[in-house]
């Protein structure tokens, strides 16, 4: 028998784990996280070119970024006819004890799947996330979160697992910058016609205003979209996606070391991605605290029978994130409708004569929603 000496064979089993995590889809990789050090990308969402990137392929935990491979699968399901938006979900005692941010569900209550989707696009609520995807999974989350992993790998994010639908901690649930910008160009590509709900401001549900906090809405010209988030162990992470002259782009910024840095990494990497597409830079106006309107019983402006006032959104400085921005800079093309519990907001071009920039395949459609159907 051939003798093996130790520090080769030391190497050798060193070879064989890696090989193993690699052939388990890489799922151990997640728990080597590169603290401190900035995962980013830029990619044109016409033709899904690269516009700039650094170190996109590591992999990170993607924290509430998880929660738009719940929205796509949930956009799947409705334009396939499996569910529908107005259609009540159980909220079981598990997603009810899920961790913040969360609506706070009470286990037996129900939700809509617009309510949820809603939930995750504002609040990013890990117990609407947790509801949700245990409906589409048939009652299971981690059947759901194998639904999810298997969509990844056709949709070509070769470096992502997933563990769960609301992106919790979870030590072999991972990405990467690259993954995320593939899974955002393809929520504005295949289900561009709910796209709109990404930049809602905010959402009431039970009589309690639930706003967005993107930071990038409204304090980023021309960003409509898509997600923010973070745990200690993934860091700040962003995924946004902006328009201007018929060109779209989506960034993502990931494992940045605050608020701050992630929402001025993300500004700096868009302006410089629309310099390199020949698009012209705006002006941006300037940022204020805003002061929320209070009407009546003390609540924010926008209450249910107010009329003619604007949704009062957090709506965050990029460069100081707990400022919050004027209400004019609130997209004017957003009214308010009543349905069921509360009142949602949507995109009503009808209303106000403004149009969303949806980026399809090979071509810019402007997407007009001319009415939008109340439901019990």
């Amino acid at each position: 028998m051939s003798h093996i000496p130790m520090s080769r064979l030391s190497r050798l089993k060193v070879t064989a784990t890696v090989g193993l995590c690699v052939g388990l889809g890489g799922m151990h990789a997640a728990r080597a996280q590169y603290v401190g050090q900035v995962s980013a990308i830029v990619l044109d969402a016409r033709t899904g070119a690269v516009v700039s990137q650094q170190d996109p392929d590591l992999r990170r935990y993607p924290a509430s970024l998880t929660k738009l491979m719940t929205l796509y699968l949930a956009f799947k399901a409705v334009r396939t006819g499996q569910v529908t938006l107005d259609q009540p979900m159980p909220v079981s005692v598990h997603a009810a004890s899920m961790e913040p941010s969360k609506l706070g569900l009470r286990p037996g209550s129900t939700l809509t799947v617009e309510q949820a989707v809603l939930a995750l696009v504002t609040k990013s609520a890990n117990d609407a996330a947790c509801a949700l995807g245990e409906f589409l999974g048939g009652g299971d989350e981690t059947r759901f979160a194998a639904m999810m992993t298997r969509e990844a790998g056709r949709l070509g994010m070769y470096d992502t697992v997933f563990r769960n639908a609301s992106g919790l901690p979870n030590p072999e649930q991972m990405t990467s910058a690259r993954d995320l910008a593939v899974l955002a160009r393809h929520l504005i590509v295949d289900y561009g016609e709910y796209y709109h709900y990404f930049a809602v401001p905010g959402f009431y549900f039970h009589g309690h205003e639930v706003p967005n906090h993107d930071p990038m809405l409204g304090a980023y010209p021309g960003a409509d979209g898509l997600k923010t988030g973070y745990t200690a162990v993934a860091g700040h992470n962003l995924v946004t996606s902006a328009v201007r002259d018929n060109v779209r782009l989506i960034g993502v910024v990931m494992g940045a070391k605050s608020n701050n840095r992630r929402n001025a990494t993300m500004t700096a990497l868009l302006d410089g991605g629309f310099e390199a597409e020949g698009v012209a830079p705006v002006t941006r106006p300037a940022m204020r605290p805003l002061l929320l309107a209070r009407a009546g019983g003390g609540t924010m402006a926008a209450r249910h029978g107010a009329r003619n006032v604007h949704l009062a959104s957090m709506r965050l400085n990029p460069v100081q994130p707990d400022e919050v921005a004027d209400a004019s800079a609130i997209p004017a093309s957003y009214t308010r409708l009543r349905r069921g519990h509360g009142t949602v907001v949507h995109v009503h071009p009808a209303v106000v004569h403004a149009r969303v920039h949806l980026v399809g395949m090979g071509h810019v459609a402007h997407a007009t929603h001319t009415h939008a159907k109340a439901r019990s």
